[in-house]
């Protein structure tokens, strides 16, 4: 049995797995995120991921299902959460790229070091992705916490020390550290950052299938899990989603469909495209080009309060779904920018902002909930365009996520790009821990062996649509005509 638990953005969710890839048992737990100012996205480290964590094991742990053999941990990130040396949070944890309070370090960094420098040294460019940044935030606003803390960790890095008492990052997710990670040699470089943090309190390198170390007694007696357990170092959710729907090979493209969207191109030794993220994938001698957005699955719920839709999940996107389908394909020149917290690929903009354009008399709130959805899939297939731009070919691309049971989003960006989508439908990121736990003891030879755990259901066969492709143009126009705007409003 393997136990795999992955903690999201609004929902954590956890696995056992046994050893044909068979899911013998689940558990998920729903929380929120907390946004104290513009451009702060947090979580509760302890109330939130631990929380989470101790419950969803606690459950599957009760059903009687088996011993666990090995277990694997991720998380959002990168996130930046400042610890203690007994490990206990200093603050709420900063988030990934959907937190843009960063941006004059992100510059200050930028000019400090050079642009081509950090290329260099990183594989990027640095935006609101990058943790190195974040910390620095820290060290100007919050001078005290920066100072006392013991470890900057991230967090499926703080849940695998609260389970072995092992401080350990996988490279896979220090690869997001810019400007902190050498990409080449595959290590912590602090040159010209010594005053934003030290070595020493940057947690230890490895390779996410390595056991960190064992379940303590105080974590067994929190969640359940028995003594002993060997725990993986982990990754973040995207990369285990990755391993979890069976990309692992050269050329192939996870599309997550998520709270916001996110890709991985996987690939062997690292290539540097400036338009795309460049890291370590997690399996030792393999990369990837990431690419993401800043709002995909939150723009539709953004869209269901705005719209008034009332009921549980499953209802609320159903209206939602209804109500898009009573507008036709292009919503009839109605165009939405879903950039409520930025963007990020292609363009890396934290100042732009959501924009509802060619509104007319004639639309009503089926137009507005079609262009929301397509506003969606335009972003996503700007983003996948930086792929074609860097040179770096699709083979093929399998799609994960909440949004991949939306059919106009999922239509949409196939349309857009010319390129079909499998959609796996086992269990994800979680999965993906499971099967990390599994190569880590030998249950699974090699990562390719993996593929038999997953099954896919439906494939989304692209459909040439000339309005939605004529549309893709005005998208682009509207995002760079009103940049500067933007800008402009974002300094005042």
């Amino acid at each position: 049995m393997f136990l795999g638990v992955d903690v999201g953005t609004f929902e954590t969710k956890a696995v056992l797995v046994d050893e044909t890839g068979a899911v013998r048992g689940s558990a998920s737990r729903r929380h929120g995120l907390s946004t104290p100012r513009p451009g702060h996205v947090e979580h509760d480290a302890e109330a939130v991921w631990w929380a989470d964590l101790t419950t969803v094991c606690r459950d599957l742990m009760a059903r009687g299902l088996g011993p666990v053999d090995a277990m694997g941990v991720s998380a959002i990130g990168p996130c930046i959460l400042p610890v203690d040396a007994q490990l206990r949070p200093l603050r709420p944890a900063i988030l990934y790229g959907i937190d843009t309070r960063a941006a004059d370090q992100v510059d200050g960094l930028q000019r400090r070091l050079g642009r081509e420098e950090v290329i260099a040294r990183t594989g990027n460019v640095l935006t609101s992705q990058s943790a190195g940044p974040k910390i620095a935030w820290l060290r100007d606003e919050e001078p005290d916490i920066w100072r006392d803390a013991r470890w900057f960790l991230t967090s499926q890095s703080w849940l695998v020390a609260r389970l072995t008492g092992q401080v350990v990052i996988d490279h896979a997710t220090a690869g997001y550290f810019h400007p902190l990670y050498r990409l080449a040699e595959q290590r912590w470089d602090l040159t010209g950052c010594e005053d934003v943090v030290d070595e020493a309190r940057l947690a230890r390198l490895a390779w996410s299938g390595e056991i960190a170390g064992r379940v303590e007694a105080d974590a067994s007696a929190a969640t359940g899990v028995p003594p002993g357990t060997p725990v993986v170092v982990g990754t973040t959710d995207s990369p285990a989603e990755a391993v979890g729907s069976g990309v692992v090979g050269e050329g192939e493209l996870m599309a997550m469909y998520g709270s916001s969207s996110y890709h991985v191109r996987v690939g062997g030794a690292p290539m540097v495209r400036p338009a795309l993220w460049a890291a370590p994938f997690v399996f030792p001698g393999t990369s990837v080009l990431a690419a993401g957005t800043s709002t995909a699955g939150t723009a539709t719920r953004w869209a269901v309060d705005l719209l008034g839709l009332t009921g549980d999940d499953a209802e609320v996107f159903g209206q939602l779904l209804e109500l898009a389908q009573q507008a036709p394909s292009g919503s009839d020149g109605v165009l939405f920018l879903p950039h409520l917290a930025g963007e990020r690929t292609p363009v890396q903009d934290p100042s732009s902002r959501g924009v509802l354009a060619g509104l007319g008399l004639q639309h009503g709130r089926p137009h507005v909930a079609r262009a929301i959805l397509e506003g969606v899939a335009h972003s996503v297939a700007h983003a996948l365009s930086a792929y074609d731009d860097a040179g770096a070919s699709i083979r093929t691309i399998t799609a994960v996520g909440g949004l991949t049971r939306n059919p106009i989003v999922m239509s949409a960006v196939s349309a857009l790009t010319g390129l079909d989508q499998r959609v796996a439908t086992t269990s994800g990121a979680s999965l993906g821990d499971a099967i990390l736990a599994a190569l880590a003891v030998g249950a699974l030879p090699d990562p390719h062996a993996s593929r038999a755990w997953v099954t896919f259901g439906q494939p989304v066969v692209a459909k040439a649509d000339s309005r939605l492709a004529a549309a893709h143009a005005d998208y682009v126009a509207l995002y760079r005509a009103l940049a500067d705007w933007q800008h402009a409003r974002s300094d005042r």
